[in-house]
């Protein structure tokens, strides 16, 4: 068990590679400034980024994890007693057989290669036990019943307690939901420009500030027969004629009826708070979101939606210089690209690095592919960890970054570039500017949970225990 606010992460050493490498722990509260992970396939990123994961669930902070690629689940694979009978169903037993092999016989394998592992860093099946013991893990799987499946549009059906508390945060989180509902019916969705969002938003408003819900079927009585008279300065037919409401209404009713639709309105509400909450049990709340299983339009109007809700959660929130809460999003590549371009999740994102420390809250952001970020938005980061890189135009961009605040001091960025092209992996150069020296190299420890690779829908389901 960690001491209490240190997350154990494995080993240090000084950037030229000399010295011994000596156990290093970092504060929890740097994590309120965000962190941000990079490197190629191989380099060991996804690891580091569930060993962050660990850390903070074993210091009792709670953590939403968005998983784009299907590794994050891994961190329901723990196994006590690292026995083999506990690898063996997630062992492929046509692979073993293909390597001359039983199944039982690579499980054997495994179980001793992970007990070893963790031994070099001093761990072992006590620690395993204590983190499944005191974590409430959570998969919800937006669109599917592999896991928990999501009410994602349930901002509209539930109304928030936001709307008391905070009008501003409420209306945010209402323009993600009518933009998804919007783009679901290929019309437009921009909350500004378009005159369907305009309408629907208002409809959508009315009803949830007098506690009432603004599901679909209620919005389609509305835009029929509109309890407004005016938007803006022009009547509601001025503004949006009754034929082009109708045509509206009808494309949402083809919606409503659709059996892909209804498996978006089933499941857990998106309610980031209950999310986060402390249990009764005093266990510490692990969610992980899972859309792998998604195409990549859907998993953008999604994600949009449940950043959205993340943000106006954390803006209810009061002022702390601690870690309340961690958001960890990994393969971010294309969700928070450089301007122009404008994804639904580009925005929260920018607002959480922004704004997060502020209410204790960190952002750590992963990918393996560095070119396509907003480096403007993530020099909000006071942590970097950087693995192998292996093309110039990514090492001179990760490197330019990391310097962009503070100065990188005690190395020179053609010099960090060289360490960052030879990186073996689990090293990565680390820049934390909450200390000194801000730059070293660091060896990730051996995660707890075992790294299997990324899970399929089938997987999902017998790791919630699923028929």
């Amino acid at each position: 068990m960690p001491s209490e606010g240190a997350l154990n992460l494995g080993g240090t050493r000084p950037v030229d590679g000399s010295g011994p490498t000596l156990p290093f722990a970092l504060p929890s509260a740097d994590l309120t400034t965000h962190g941000v992970v990079l490197g190629m396939t191989g380099s060991g990123k996804t690891g580091l980024l569930l060993v962050l994961v660990e850390e903070a669930l074993r210091a009792s902070v709670p953590v939403v994890m968005i998983d784009a690629k299907g590794d994050l689940p891994n961190l329901l694979l723990t196994f006590p007693n690292l026995s083999a009978a506990e690898f063996a169903p997630w062992i492929d037993s046509d692979a073993a057989r293909r390597s001359g092999q039983t199944a039982e016989q690579v499980a054997q394998a495994v179980a001793d290669n992970w007990r070893s592992k963790l031994a070099d860093w001093r761990l072992g099946p006590p620690d395993i036990a204590q983190l499944r013991d005191t974590v409430a893990a959570r998969l919800i799987t937006p669109g599917t019943t592999a896991g928990e499946p999501l009410h994602v549009l349930s901002a509209l059906e539930h109304p928030s307690p936001l709307w008391q508390a905070d009008v501003e945060a409420a209306r945010e989180a209402l323009g993600a939901s009518v933009s998804l509902l919007l783009r679901l019916i290929g019309r437009d969705a921009d909350p500004v420009r378009s005159r369907d969002h305009v309408l629907l938003s208002l409809l959508a408003e009315r009803r949830l500030r007098e506690g009432k819900p603004a599901g679909v079927t209620e919005l389609l009585d509305d835009i029929r027969k509109p309890p407004l008279a005016e938007i803006g300065s022009m009547s509601v037919d001025e503004y949006l004629p009754k034929r082009e409401r109708t045509a509206l209404a009808k494309a949402l009713n083809t919606l409503l009826a659709s059996a892909t639709f209804e498996s978006w309105r089933q499941g857990s509400p998106l309610d980031i708070a209950q999310w986060v909450a402390p249990r009764d049990d005093k266990r510490t709340p692990a969610v992980v979101v899972s859309v792998a299983h998604l195409d990549d339009d859907e998993r953008m109007l999604v994600l949009g939606v449940i950043l959205e809700q993340f943000l106006a959660w954390v803006r209810t929130q009061p002022g702390t210089q601690q870690l309340r809460a961690l958001l960890v999003f990994d393969e971010v590549f294309g969700f928070i690209p450089p301007h122009p371009a404008n994804p639904p999740t580009r925005r929260p994102l920018v607002q959480l690095m922004k704004q997060g420390r502020a209410f204790g809250v960190g952002v750590l952001l992963g990918t393996q592919n560095p070119m396509d970020l907003d480096y403007r938005a993530l020099s909000n980061a006071g942590l970097w960890w950087v693995g192998r890189l292996q093309t110039d135009a990514d090492r001179e961009r990760v490197v330019e970054a990391m310097s962009s605040d503070v100065g990188l001091h005690d190395i020179e960025p053609s010099e960090l570039s060289d360490v960052v092209k030879q990186l073996a992996p689990r090293w990565f150069v680390m820049r934390n500017v909450h200390r000194a020296p801000g730059i070293a190299l660091l060896q990730s420890r051996t995660t707890l949970s075992w790294m299997r690779g990324p899970m399929t829908r089938e997987d999902l389901r017998r790791v919630v225990g699923k028929q």
